[in-house]
């Protein structure tokens, strides 16, 4: 990481998104200029943007090479969450602009939902909450499975993956993880290879960025290669998984169960989904599916990572200026 030689008593801050007031309030008791505006348009922010110094984004709208551009005086992107895929990272890079995200921040909240979810799917919790709620008392068609004796595959073993596993060493399980790093596995998952992760695994669980590599990976071909039926979750980024394909395979039950905090058709910005009229039929058979659980984009929003967020980020710009 390098370190800029400005004083932080001149940096001007724009904060295009809201967070957590810990952010906000650290950065001008160090003696940072805080500006805010959660409302103007793309175009608006980048007629103003040569006045400031650094920006704190969470996915309002993509950070690309007009705006860069026009960010002549940009010392600093600061993205409070895990991945950076809003902005144009290399292009950033060229114009010497440090690039800050916090993946610490949300990684428990991560790991704690994805462990939910597996149970949730596992037992059939919410499909009979919902029939008892409805009156109908089945038990035999809620018959769950136990995680005990399990082999669960991590794809993607970073700061969400390792977090992950390490919520899965409660249970009897066998945990693999695959990375396109070398030496990344731990006390908490065995690292193998992929073709080993697709043989071994009964349950697939995705913690990765989205990125040219991993954009539709989880494809037809991806998923016949593993040799059992297996349930998947995905916590990552919805684009990684080709959800056609993905409902196909659960037609024929070679995907038991899908936990989806992510989908294909979400906007970059996150913020909302059902803003199109014509429902795709693959997600039409999502949304009708009992053993398909999916949630907001929420696996990394807790009360307590909105604040840890806030924190890392200000530590993080702390240190570029140190």
């Amino acid at each position: 990481m390098f370190q800029l030689k400005y004083n932080k008593m001149s940096v001007k801050i724009l904060h295009i998104d809201s967070n957590h007031p810990v952010l906000w309030n650290q950065l001008e008791e160090a003696g940072f200029e805080n500006h805010a505006d959660f409302k103007s348009s793309k175009e608006e922010i980048e007629a103003k943007i040569q006045d400031y110094n650094g920006i704190v984004i969470r996915s309002r709208f993509k950070i690309d090479k007009v705006f860069l551009d026009k960010a002549i005086n940009l010392q600093f992107i600061a993205r409070v969450g895990a991945g950076l895929e809003s902005i144009d990272c290399d292009y950033a890079e060229t114009k010497g602009i440090h690039l800050i995200a916090a993946p610490e921040g949300n990684r428990n909240a991560v790991a704690e939902h994805s462990l939910g979810v597996i149970l949730s799917l596992f037992n059939n919790l919410n499909q009979a909450d919902a029939e008892v709620k409805a009156g109908q008392w089945n038990r035999e068609s809620n018959r769950g499975h136990e995680l005990d004796g399990k082999t669960v595959g991590i794809i993607g073993y970073g700061n969400m993956g390792k977090a992950f596993a390490k919520k899965l060493r409660g249970f009897e399980t066998d945990v693999l993880c695959y990375d396109i790093l070398e030496n990344v596995g731990d006390e908490n998952a065995k690292q193998v290879s992929l073709q080993e992760l697709q043989k071994r695994a009964d349950v697939l669980s995705l913690h990765l960025p989205w990125t040219p590599q991993t954009d539709k990976m989880v494809n037809a071909a991806f998923i016949n290669a593993f040799e059992k039926p297996f349930w998947i979750i995905n916590t990552s980024r919805g684009k990684n998984i080709v959800t056609a394909d993905l409902v196909e395979a659960m037609k024929i039950k070679k995907v038991l169960g899908a936990g989806l905090d992510v989908l294909e058709y979400e906007k970059l910005s996150f913020e909302t989904l059902f803003q199109d009229k014509n429902t795709p039929e693959a997600f039409q058979y999502l949304l009708e599916a009992k053993n398909v659980l999916l949630t907001p984009h929420i696996a990394g929003w807790t009360f307590e990572s909105h604040e840890r967020l806030a924190q890392v980020i200000v530590n993080k710009i702390k240190a570029v200026y140190a």
